[in-house]
């Protein structure tokens, strides 16, 4: 069930900024781990995320999403017109919701030809636009033909989503593990073995979760009044060994570091009132804004997000509207680099818990 917490006005306008296009980063930084570093606490200080052990304590936790993406976009021919699909939601039963284009011309009961035997028909057209695929074999046939076909989903401002080669090992982080995004979870890319040993030579563990990233993620919100927008549903897993490493972790006076909005929304899904976290399994379509209270979250590093985005508001009840908007400035200035491919922040509290 989706959640709302708000404090004062709800206007969208107040999550907007004018990001000018050459800040919108198109390439990774090399190594990752190189990538510019925003720690926003009392005042900003511009770092790099290879400083990581250095601004962490012994007895941090790090939490990171091993969600892996799969390569949903692929391109087809209907008859003589050329398809792009991308698969966005796994609907179950070799039945998945993509963006087609252009999805106008497709009916239901038109096959769509990808690859010499792999196809799917048009089951239905939902209202807003999207179609219903249905692909007739099972998932791991159908991840295996991805993986031969499919193309890295990039985001429309990256290159126009058009993806490279490389783009198969950029656009995938180090912990990808379990095959279900359609999507990265961004803060993830920056990490490298060797920041991970540094980590751990500080005396700063890592421990995993999984929250399958949404094309939704990217979705513009298109209301005015952010109350009346209707938050994307996810898929998560908290094991139970990963709730007692964070329980554990609060109960030494350790703090937690959630690796991405992903990461956040899910451990603020599966914690309750007193703070403590419990294993999770399904779908969750929380939604942070501001007068939200984090339970689970001590820290979080994330990229930096597209004005209007329910991320931009996750990241603004964290670390406070105002605050968020001064430090997107200054990286606006001094040149940051925005979005999927671009720096990281490091984000503490506006206020201690």
């Amino acid at each position: 069930m989706a959640a709302i917490f708000m404090s004062g006005d709800d206007s969208i306008d107040q999550f907007d900024f004018d990001l000018p296009k050459e800040r919108i980063a198109q390439r990774p930084s090399t190594p990752r781990d190189a990538a510019r570093l925003l720690v926003i606490g009392d005042g900003v200080a511009d770092k790099q995320v290879s400083d990581l052990p250095v601004l962490l304590e012994p007895g941090d936790l790090l939490v990171v999403n091993d969600t892996k993406v799969i390569p949903v976009r692929i391109r087809g021919r209907r008859g003589e017109v050329a398809i792009e699909a991308t698969l966005h939601k796994d609907l179950g039963e070799g039945r998945w919701r993509a963006f087609a284009k252009p999805g106008r011309r497709l009916r239901p009961g038109d096959q769509i030809d990808f690859a010499d035997g792999f196809h799917a028909m048009v089951e239905g057209k939902t209202p807003d636009g999207d179609v219903v695929l249905r692909f007739p074999m099972g998932p791991e046939e159908l991840h295996a033909a991805l993986a031969v076909h499919g193309e890295m989903p990039l985001p429309p401002y990256i290159r126009g989503g058009a993806a490279s080669e490389s783009d198969g090992f950029d656009y995938q982080t180090m912990f990808a593990e379990k095959a279900g995004a359609v999507a990265a979870p961004t803060a993830g890319l920056h990490f490298t073995t060797a920041l991970t040993h540094a980590l751990g030579e500080r005396g700063v563990e890592i421990a995993r979760l999984t929250l399958h990233v949404g094309a939704g993620t990217f979705l513009p919100v298109k209301v005015d009044s952010i109350t009346d927008h209707k938050m994307h549903a996810e898929y998560g897993v908290v094991d139970a060994t990963v709730a007692a490493v964070v329980n554990a972790t609060r109960a030494r006076g350790g703090r937690v570091v959630a690796v991405g909005t992903t990461c956040a929304r899910l451990l603020e899904s599966a914690v309750d009132e007193n703070g403590v976290l419990h294993s999770f399994q399904g779908e969750t379509d929380i939604f942070i804004t501001p007068g939200f209270r984090f339970r689970a979250v001590d820290i979080l590093m994330t990229n930096f997000h597209l004005p209007r985005s329910t991320l931009f508001m996750l990241v603004s009840a964290l670390g406070g509207l105002a605050r968020m908007r001064d430090a997107y400035a200054h990286a606006i200035v001094q040149e940051y680099r925005f979005y999927s491919y671009g720096d990281a922040c490091l984000i503490y509290p506006e206020t201690t818990r």
